[in-house]
């Protein structure tokens, strides 16, 4: 869950196509048609299902190149890396001295990562409801279908055609806030950018 959690708020990013009177459910499928690369900062907090702070907020920086490349790095209040080459998922702790490697079909499935990194049909793996305006934001909600997905739903909200917010309830009443800033659409990245080694002398554990 932890992984689904982390992936929900990589690559969001602007995407010129839009328009402003776009409703939030058009930005996000013009989105994922039109922007290929994207990269930025991120800060990340949880609340528990009574409303409590849960853990030490996050912050660090995340980048994607679709389909199913992308880079999230947590820089404070300590150091994590996932990283996807498109096939492969790993997750490295640098106090653990461990890396997880998992494949990414596995790891995304139907997680919040499908909606921002796939390239198929939205619809075919989550419900898309407009939720209206809130904190001057035009949000949407995305609920999976499949009963099994970790999470029960997840809001984006958008304003003047960015996605600046990601509201992710899971199966266990626990809410992750995951709020964007200085979003670059469509960089390019050198050849590379997204592959992993594992340092020396570190651990590398297989997942199923």
């Amino acid at each position: 869950m932890k992984i689904k959690t982390l992936m929900a708020c990589l690559a969001l990013a602007a995407t010129p196509a839009l328009t402003l009177a776009a409703s939030a459910s058009e930005q996000l499928r013009a989105f994922v048609q039109d922007v290929k690369t994207a990269q930025g900062q991120f800060s990340q907090r949880t609340l528990d299902a009574q409303g409590q702070s849960k853990g030490a907020p996050q912050s660090g920086l995340f980048a994607f190149q679709r389909p199913g490349q992308f880079k999230w790095q947590v820089q404070r209040p300590y150091e994590q890396l996932i990283v996807s080459d498109g096939k492969h998922l790993y997750q490295y702790d640098p106090d653990l001295a461990q890396v997880t490697q998992r494949g990414v079909d596995q790891s995304i499935g139907t997680s919040p990562a499908a909606i921002l990194f796939g390239t198929g049909d939205l619809e075919q793996s989550f419900e898309l409801k407009d939720q209206g305006e809130r904190d001057g934001l035009d949000w949407l909600r995305a609920t999976p279908r499949q009963s099994d997905a970790g999470f029960a739903y997840v809001d984006i909200g958008f304003k003047g055609r960015e996605p600046r917010r990601l509201e992710l309830k899971d199966s266990f009443g626990q809410t992750t806030y995951i709020d964007f800033s200085a979003l670059e659409s469509n960089p390019r990245f050198a050849a590379g950018a997204f592959d992993f080694k594992a340092p020396p002398g570190v651990d590398v554990v297989s997942m199923p």
